[in-house]
């Protein structure tokens, strides 16, 4: 594999650039129709709005300006690019592969396609576009094979697909089948006709996969800061139980007067993955 050269240089020569492009603009379209489609049918975006409210009633502080760009700021570095949500290491590195893998890889992708020849033959755009796709299929294998499923515990099979899985697939599929296009060399054959299948797989299912939640994420993590900050906590009882109005605040008479430390739980053992 020649990572000094992009397979796209070579596909210029049957199929054009600009017919590339037009390819590049209708996956971006479809995420673009889809994740609104997709907020439409879950209601997400009138959750956040009402949630909103129902969090401004019950604050106790009024946030500045300042306060809520501090929060913008830490949500942007923990939750987005450390990935800080993550409390298993492993899980960590494997989501950080994925995601900037992914972005490197699409972003060099488009600046190739768009760049037209120049661009394509431009050694370094190559050498991040095999980065990207080496870092994206690292994490994406890394996930599926260690970290998917607790089958011990759920009972469900190695092989069991489902529909939540097709993101993850579809990730793994673009990124395999990149290389593989790479490393024979580039042209139209199998792999090509693969790597399209699955970049359209990923692309245009966003109504069926995870795709949205990307968007979702950041927005969520900032709402889940802002809460804490201004005192109404999600609308959720605080981790304080010794405070009475707190107490009452639990829809589970048995949690009214658990103790703050209930041991282990889930953690007690070790998961078993295949």
């Amino acid at each position: 594999m020649d990572i000094t050269q992009t397979p796209i240089a070579g596909l210029s020569a049957t199929i054009s650039f600009e017919t590339m492009q037009i390819f590049v603009i209708v996956m971006v379209s479809l995420v673009i129709l889809m994740t609104i489609i997709d907020v439409i049918h879950k209601k997400s975006m009138r959750w956040f709005n009402e949630n909103a409210a129902a969090g401004k009633a019950n604050a106790t502080k009024d946030l500045s300006a300042g306060d809520k760009a501090g929060i913008a700021a830490k949500t942007i570095v923990e939750d987005v690019v450390l990935s800080g949500e993550f409390c298993s290491t492993k899980r960590r590195i494997a989501h950080l592969l994925t995601m900037y893998g992914f972005i490197l890889f699409n972003a060099m992708t488009a600046i190739i396609i768009f760049g037209g020849a120049e661009a394509a033959a431009n050694t370094l755009y190559a050498q991040l576009w095999h980065i990207g796709a080496i870092m994206l299929a690292l994490g994406g294998w890394w996930f599926w094979l260690f970290i998917r499923v607790d089958v011990a515990a759920e009972g469900n099979k190695w092989y069991n697909i489902d529909r939540m899985d097709m993101f993850s697939i579809s990730l793994i599929a673009t990124s395999t089948f990149a290389l593989i296009w790479s490393y024979v060399g580039g042209g139209t054959g199998i792999s090509f006709g693969l790597f399209i299948l699955s970049a359209v797989s990923l692309f245009g299912g966003v109504l069926w996969s995870k795709f949205a939640h990307m968007f979702f994420k950041p927005f969520a993590a900032y709402d889940k800061r802002t809460t804490k900050a201004d005192g109404s906590y999600m609308n959720l009882p605080t981790i304080n139980r010794d405070d009475p109005e707190q107490r009452a605040r639990h829809s589970m008479e048995l949690l009214v007067d658990a103790p703050m430390d209930m041991g282990l739980g889930i953690k007690r053992e070790t998961p078993n993955h295949y």
